[in-house]
C-alpha cells in the first residue's frame, strides 16, 4: 500500500511540475494557430551540449519559465541527442532534421528561434548565461 501511495505522489508530482512541450511540431502549429500564440522552438543537444543543459537547468526547467510559457506561448524542443540510449523514432528525428533545414542552417547549439503562429521568425539567440526572468524577457523582447 505505501509503494501504491509514493508512486501515486510520484506521477502527480510529475505531472503538476511537467511542462507542456509539445511532442511533434505539427502539434506546436496547431495549437499556435488555435490559440494565436507564438512558438518558442529551441534546439538542443540533450545528452552532449553542456549550453544546453545550462539553458535546460536555469530557464526551461524554472518554475518562472514554466508559468510564463503556459499562458504565453507554445513550446517544442527539437532534440538532438548522440547516446544511443537517448535517441528518438526515425520519424522525430527526421521531422527534427526538417526544422532544423529550415530554421538552424548553421547548425547552433542551442538556439531558441520565436516563431509567430504562421511560423515567421521574430527572433533568434543562443545561450545566454542569464536567469529565467532575464531570458523571458529576452523573448518577449521578439514580439515587440
Amino acid at each position: 500500500m505505501k509503494k501504491i501511495l509514493l508512486l501515486s505522489l510520484l506521477l502527480f508530482f510529475k505531472i503538476s511540475f511537467s511542462q507542456n512541450w509539445k511532442s511533434s511540431f505539427e502539434e506546436a502549429k496547431s495549437q499556435a494557430l488555435a490559440e494565436n500564440k507564438n512558438i518558442v522552438l529551441v534546439f538542443s543537444g540533450s545528452d552532449w551540449c553542456a549550453p544546453c543543459i545550462k539553458l535546460d537547468k536555469a530557464v526551461w526547467q524554472s518554475e518562472e519559465f514554466k508559468k510564463e510559457s503556459e499562458s504565453n506561448w507554445v513550446i517544442y524542443k527539437a532534440d538532438f541527442p548522440k547516446k544511443k540510449a537517448n535517441q528518438l523514432s526515425p520519424t522525430l528525428t527526421e521531422s527534427n532534421k526538417l526544422l532544423a533545414s529550415k530554421y538552424n542552417t548553421s547548425g547552433n547549439f542551442p538556439l531558441v528561434v520565436l516563431l509567430d503562429k504562421n511560423g515567421t521568425v521574430l527572433g533568434i539567440e543562443g545561450y545566454k548565461n542569464y536567469s529565467a526572468s532575464n531570458y523571458i524577457k529576452l523573448i518577449h523582447s521578439f514580439e515587440k
